[in-house]
C-alpha cells in the first residue's frame, strides 16, 4: 500500500486531494470515517480536523506512528491483500464507517468489502491511477490502473453513483486517474458541494 505521492517521515504533509476535500462534505459529520492505505496521513489529518472520528489503516504505518497520541485516530497497521477467497484480514464489520476514503492505492477484491463496511447513507471517494498513466510514469502495471469505466461498473450495483471522472491531471504532474464518489443507502439524489478545497492535485471540477 504504497504512496508514491506522499513525502517521507518528516517532510510534512500534502494538501488533501481536491476530489476527498469536496465530496467528504457528504459525510455524516462526526462520523467515522477509514482512510485505507493512509500512506503519510494526509486525509486522515484533514478529516480529523474537520471532525471525523478516522480509522488510518497501512501496511506500514511509520509515517504517522509517532502522532498515534492523537485523540481523533485510530492507527491500525493491517495488509489487506490476503490472498484467501474468505479474505480473512479484512477487520472491519458491516456498517462500521459513514465514510470511507481510498487514494492512491488499487486491490479490486476489497470493492465489495468497502460497500459493505459502509452504514446505511454512508460515503465511499475514490481516486487512483487509470489505464493510460503508463505513457506517464508510473504505476505502469495494469494491475494497478483502472480500466474505463471500471469504478461505475464495480459499484453501480451496489451503491449509488454520486460523481465519476476519468481523464488526465496536469498537476501535480501528467497522470491519467479515475474518480469516484458514492453513496449506501436508498437511490435518492444528494445535494452536491460546491466548495472545494484546493488539494495537491488543483482539481476544480
Amino acid at each position: 500500500m504504497n504512496h508514491p505521492e506522499n513525502p517521507a517521515p518528516g517532510q510534512g504533509f500534502l494538501l488533501p486531494s481536491s476530489w476527498v476535500a469536496r465530496y467528504s462534505a457528504l459525510i455524516l459529520p462526526g462520523g467515522k470515517v477509514l482512510d485505507l492505505a493512509c500512506g503519510s496521513g494526509r486525509h486522515s489529518f484533514f478529516l480529523a480536523d474537520r471532525g471525523f472520528k478516522v480509522v488510518a489503516t497501512d501496511i506500514d504505518v511509520s509515517a504517522i506512528t509517532g502522532l498515534d497520541s492523537d485523540h481523533r485516530l485510530e492507527i491500525l497497521p493491517a495488509d489487506l491483500e490476503d490472498d484467501s477467497p474468505q479474505l480473512s484480514a479484512w477487520p472491519f464489520p458491516s456498517g462500521s464507517f459513514a465514510g470511507i476514503i481510498v487514494t492512491n492505492y488499487l486491490y479490486r477484491p476489497l470493492f465489495p468489502l468497502l460497500a459493505d463496511a459502509l452504514s446505511d447513507n454512508g460515503i465511499l471517494i475514490i481516486e487512483t491511477f487509470a489505464k493510460g498513466n503508463e505513457r506517464f510514469g508510473k504505476p505502469s502495471n495494469p494491475r494497478f490502473l483502472l480500466e474505463p469505466g471500471e469504478l461505475l461498473a464495480a459499484f453501480s450495483p451496489i451503491l449509488n453513483i454520486v460523481a465519476y471522472q476519468h481523464g488526465i491531471d496536469q498537476e501535480p504532474h501528467p497522470a491519467v486517474r479515475q474518480r469516484l464518489c458514492a453513496r449506501k443507502g436508498k437511490p435518492e439524489p444528494v445535494c452536491l458541494p460546491t466548495t472545494i478545497c484546493q488539494g495537491s492535485d488543483q482539481l476544480t471540477g
